[in-house]
C-alpha cells in the first residue's frame, strides 16, 4: 500500500517541485501534530489564517451547529442567511463610517477581483495602480497588478493579462504624481507582506488617500494578510488613522474556514445590483458555514482582548531574534515579522522544521524568515520556540 506522502505527490496538484511535505494529522492552539504525534510550533498560521489558533472550540462548535443547520441553499445574495448577515453587521460595526456594505466572497483573490471590478464601475475608468512587490492573488487580476521585476517570473507565462496598470514604489512620494484622473484605483497593502513585511513610512499613506481623493481615484486597501488583530488592531489601517474607499479581507476572516469579503460604502456597492444585475457573483461566496465561524472567531478576538497583548508579543520575538549576531533585521507589525538574514533561508526553514518550528520565506524576499504566529500563542511559547529558533541559527553557521 502507497504512503499517503505518495499519494499527494501523485494526486494532489503540486506547487512547488520541493512542498514541505509534513503529514498533519490534527491541529491544536500554536501547534501542527504530525505522524507519531509529532509536535510542531507553526509559525506560518496557515499565511495568517489561524489568528485564534488551532481548533478553536468556539469556532468548531459554531462550525458543527450551522452544518447541522443548514449549508449552501442558494447562490449568494439572494436569501436571508441569518450567518452572513451577522458577520457583515458586526463587520460594520468596528469599520469606520462609509465601510458598511460587505460583498463575501470565498478567497483574498477573488476578493480583489471584486474590488477592482467596483472601482472600474464606480468611477468609469480602465486604468488601475498597484506597487511593486505587492501581492494580490494568482487570479488574472491578481496577478496583472504584481510588479516588474519581481513579478515577471510570476506574470510572464500567463500573460496576456490586464492592461492599463502601472506600478509605483511603495513609500516614493514624488512616484505618487502619476496617479491622475485616469486611475480607477489604487490597491494597496497597508504593510507589504510578501515583500517581507514592510511598513509604510510616516506620511505615505496619508499623502496616498489624498492623491486618491484629488484625482477621484479609488482607494483599495489589501488587508488579506494584516486584517482581523494580526497587527495589533482589528484592521492594519487604523494603526495609520488612513482609511480605504474599498477594503479587501481574507485569511482570519473565516477563521479558518475558506472567506473574503471587499466591503464599500453601500451606495457604491449598489452599483454592482444594476446596469447589468448580477455585475458581480458567486455560488458559494458568503457560505453560512464559513460565516459562522468568521462571526466566532471574531468574537474571540474582540471578546478576549487578543490584540491587546500583540505588541507586547511581538517584542519578545523581535528582541530575541535581534540578540542573535546572524540576524540582520527584523521588520514587524505586530505579530507579523520578517527575519532579515541576507542569504537565502530555505535550508533554514527546513532545519528548523526538523526541529519542530514550522516557518517559510517570503514570495518577494528569500532571505528572511516568516514570523506570523496565532495570536494566542503564550509568552511561555514563546520563549520557547524562539530559544529552538536560536539554535537553529546557531547550526546554520550564518557568521
Amino acid at each position: 500500500m502507497k504512503l499517503l506522502r505518495d499519494l499527494f505527490r501523485e494526486h494532489v496538484a503540486q506547487t512547488s517541485g520541493e512542498p514541505l511535505g509534513m503529514e498533519v494529522e490534527r491541529a491544536e492552539g500554536v501547534f501542527l501534530y504530525g505522524s507519531g504525534g509529532r509536535r510542531v510550533y507553526d509559525l506560518i498560521s496557515g499565511v495568517s489564517v489561524a489568528n485564534v489558533g488551532h481548533g478553536r472550540p468556539e469556532v468548531v462548535e459554531a462550525v458543527q451547529e450551522q452544518a447541522g443547520k443548514y449549508m449552501h441553499a442558494m447562490v449568494y445574495g439572494e436569501l436571508v442567511e441569518a450567518p452572513q448577515v451577522r458577520l457583515a453587521t458586526r463587520l460594520a460595526e468596528v469599520l469606520p463610517e462609509g465601510l458598511d456594505s460587505v460583498y463575501f466572497v470565498n478567497s483574498g483573490a477573488e476578493a480583489i477581483e471584486g474590488a477592482v471590478k467596483l472601482a472600474k464601475r464606480a468611477t468609469g475608468r480602465r486604468k488601475m495602480v498597484a506597487f511593486r512587490r505587492a501581492y494580490h492573488g494568482s487570479t488574472h487580476a491578481g496577478m496583472s497588478l504584481m510588479g516588474p521585476p519581481e513579478g515577471d517570473e510570476w506574470r510572464r507565462p500567463f500573460e496576456p493579462l490586464l492592461p492599463e496598470v502601472e506600478w509605483l514604489e511603495f513609500n516614493d512620494f514624488e512616484g505618487l504624481g502619476r496617479i491622475t484622473g485616469e486611475v480607477a484605483c489604487v490597491v494597496a497593502e497597508v504593510v507589504q507582506g510578501e515583500a517581507g513585511v514592510r511598513l509604510p513610512e510616516e506620511g505615505f499613506l496619508q499623502a496616498v488617500r489624498r492623491r486618491c481623493t484629488e484625482e477621484g481615484a479609488m482607494l483599495v486597501y489589501d488587508e488579506v494578510q494584516t486584517g482581523m488583530g494580526r497587527t495589533g488592531r482589528m484592521f492594519a489601517f487604523e494603526k495609520w488613522g488612513v482609511a480605504p474607499d474599498i477594503l479587501v479581507l481574507a485569511k482570519a476572516l473565516g477563521g479558518g474556514m475558506p472567506l473574503g469579503a471587499f466591503i464599500a460604502r453601500r451606495e457604491v456597492m449598489s452599483l454592482l445590483a444594476h446596469d447589468p444585475a448580477l455585475g458581480h457573483i458567486t455560488t458559494f461566496g458568503g457560505h453560512p458555514v464559513s460565516c459562522a465561524a468568521g462571526l466566532a472567531a471574531m468574537e474571540v478576538i474582540l471578546g478576549e482582548g487578543l490584540m491587546e497583548e500583540v505588541e507586547e508579543k511581538g517584542a519578545m520575538f523581535e528582541e530575541a531574534m535581534e540578540a542573535h549576531s546572524a540576524v540582520r533585521e527584523v521588520r514587524r507589525a505586530g505579530l507579523l515579522m520578517a527575519v532579515e538574514m541576507g542569504v537565502p533561508v530555505e535550508g533554514l526553514v527546513r532545519r528548523m522544521l526538523e526541529k519542530g518550528v514550522m516557518s517559510d520565506w517570503f514570495l518577494f524576499c528569500d532571505t528572511a524568515f516568516r514570523i506570523s504566529p496565532p495570536l494566542t500563542i503564550t509568552k511561555e511559547e514563546i520563549k520557547e520556540v524562539c530559544g529552538i529558533i536560536t539554535k537553529c541559527l546557531d547550526e546554520e553557521n550564518f557568521g
